[in-house]
Formats: C-alpha cells, structure tokens, sequence
C-alpha cells in the first residue's frame, strides 16, 4: 500500500502548518518525519491518517484519492506517544478493542478474536501478560501493546506519531531496533513521527526532513547525513561546528583556513559559513606545513567510544567540538590548557543564512 501526498496546506488561524507539501511514500517502507515542534510532521501524519483535513491537496493509497475517507475507511493503525490504552480493561481486552466494536457483520468470532490477539502478543513479547492492567506495565511493555492493538485491525498503512517520546533512552533503544525488525518481518508501509535525529536515522529507510510547514530534504538516512542541501539540515542532523568567512576570489576563506566556493554559483562577495562535524576535523599538535586553526583544549570527555574535546579558537575565542577515536586520544596524550591545531576534512560552504545557524557549536 503506496502512500502519496500532493500539495498538501493546513492552516490553524493564522499559523500555516504545511506550505505545499508533496511526498510519496512506497508500499513496504518505513519513512521518519523529521523536524523540530512546528515543523508540520504531526499534521502531515494526521492528514495521512484522516484525523485531520487538508485546506488544499490530496491523500491517496496505492493511487485511490481517499481525502474525504474517514480513518476507518482508510484502514489506518495509528501508534501515539503517549499509548492512549484503556485503563479500565486487561492487556487483552485493549488489544482486541479494535475487533469488538466492528459492525457485526465484519466483527471476527470470539474464537477468531482469541487467536488473532494471542498470535499479536507472541509477536510483540508479551504472551504471559495477557491479564494485566496498563498501570502494571513499564512504558516500553505499554507502547508495544498499544503497537499490537494498532496491528490488530490488520491496517493497510502503520502510522506511529513519535512512539517513544515518552520512554527513557535504554527502552527508547531497545524498542526502536526491534521495531525496525518487526517491520522486516512485516512489510507494512509505516510512517512516523520523531524529533529524534538518531532514531530517524537508525530506524527508518527514508527521512523527511521538514521545516516550517516546508520539506527541506528527503533520502536515505546515509544520504541527508552526509549530503545534506542546505544549512537547516546540516544543523538539525547531529552537532556541527560553523567557520564564518566570505568569498573573495573565487575561494572561500573562513578565517585561516581555504574553502570551495558555495554551490550557489555566482557570487562574488559575500559572508559565508563552512560547517563541518566534530568527527570530520584532524586535530594535531603542530600545523605541518598546513593552513590551521589554533585552538586551547579546554574541556576533555573521555567516557564512552569516543572522545570529545572543547577547544577555544586562539583567534577569537569561539569554541570548536570535536571528536577523536580512543587510539588517536591515546596517540596525542592530550591535556587541558594545551595548544593544538585544528584542520576539516570534509567542510561544506553556503551562502550565511542567519536563521540557519546553530548556537551549540558555532565559531
């Protein structure tokens, strides 16, 4: 079941929620919303379930314009954040909720409804907790009994709107891998929601990254880490540092350090800013014939399989994160209050574009 999404606006009063938004999403994929509050992902998810109606724009699965459906016609499963389990009955009961108020000529036999709900907590790890209430349950155990009801229903398309926002982040690990092996398993077309650069990346087989109602990007998860367009994406996937300069000759220089000219072609003089990743930069203790950027270690983090560094930029004070493996750490035998040189690897250069920059790593 193939979902596709034309010219889709929403707006609540004045705020436009989704300017032209157009995507397509294949039968058996596993798509990740991705954006920070605002951005429009949650509306496009319930635009997509019938929860919401468009202004403008169609919905249509496997080419049938189903705009005006109902959820129920559409046959969506929706998975929300925070459950939404019926307190007042078992485990069981939740799970078969969605087979129970069918019309009763579409409702499954008891016996039919027995076998289908304990089949679903096998899938889900949780066929001995059949009779238990949701308040005797860890948030990871509710989350996939709300998955299980929402599978239940047999639903064409698997909607999940930031699923494990509400968990701690050991459970939040666990249960996203073993979603995306249950969607191996399964094949059903799934779209969720998250604001989780991680776990858009790690789970899903396309990100959408969005902005302002606007997708700004959409590809493999590979492909918008290490290519993304333009100065939003970059910042919002994963820490970056900024190196501002301008263009001058064709060349831009950030700084002591020389740059490729912004992919926008064209212009002569004008600001730009360099980003490049805490892992993409070689820190050394001397330049090495190199052009650099001189910096102090100010703070070193050692925990965990890498290690990050704070420096301070000799020249005008900024700070740079970066990030070294275990063995280059141990090569260097750095200490707070030494001076090192710093050089990128991979740097790309756009136009400065004020709202895009960040505030966490910027030079």
């Amino acid at each position: 079941m193939s979902i596709e999404v034309r010219s889709v606006n929403k707006t609540f009063g004045a705020f436009k929620a989704l300017n032209e938004v157009s995507l397509k999403v294949e039968t058996g994929e596993l798509v990740a919303l991705l954006g920070p509050s605002g951005s429009g992902k949650t509306t496009l998810l319930r635009i997509i379930a019938g929860l919401e109606t468009p202004d403008t724009g169609d919905i249509l699965f496997s080419g049938e314009d189903t705009t005006e459906k109902s959820v129920r016609d559409r046959r969506v499963g929706f998975v929300f954040q925070h459950y939404a389990l019926f307190r007042h009955m078992s485990v069981f009961e939740n799970i078969a909720f969605g087979l129970r108020v069918r019309p009763r000529s579409l409702r499954p036999s008891n016996a039919d409804i027995q076998d289908r709900v304990m089949s679903l907590l096998k899938m889900v790890q949780l066929e001995g907790l059949a009779k238990r209430f949701p308040s005797q349950l860890s948030g990871g155990q509710r989350q996939r009994v709300a998955l299980a009801r929402a599978l239940a229903v047999e639903p064409r398309v698997l909607l999940l709107d930031e699923p494990f926002g509400a968990l701690d982040a050991k459970v939040r690990q666990d249960l996203r891998r073993w979603l995306r092996r249950l969607h191996d398993d399964l094949h059903i077309t799934s779209v969720f929601v998250t604001h989780d650069q991680e776990e858009a990346l790690e789970v899903s087989d396309r990100v959408v990254v969005m902005n302002k109602g606007k997708i700004e990007q959409i590809g493999a998860p590979d492909e918008v880490y290490d290519h993304p367009t333009n100065p939003f994406v970059f910042n919002f996937l994963g820490n970056v540092n900024l190196f501002h300069g301008r263009i001058h000759e064709g060349q831009s220089q950030l700084g002591p350090l020389a740059g490729p000219a912004p992919e926008q072609g064209g212009v002569q003089d004008a600001p730009v800013i360099g980003y490049a990743r805490p892992h993409e930069l070689d820190i050394a203790r001397s330049r090495n014939g190199a052009a650099t950027v001189e910096a102090i270690v100010r703070h070193i983090y050692a925990a965990g399989p890498l290690v990050r560094l704070d420096l301070e930029r000799r020249d005008n004070g900024g700070t740079i994160a970066a990030e070294l493996t275990r063995e280059r750490y141990a090569d260097l035998k750095l200490k707070v209050g030494e001076e090192v040189h710093v050089k990128p690897r991979n740097m790309r250069v756009f136009l400065d574009d004020k709202e895009a920059q960040t505030e966490d790593y910027s030079i």
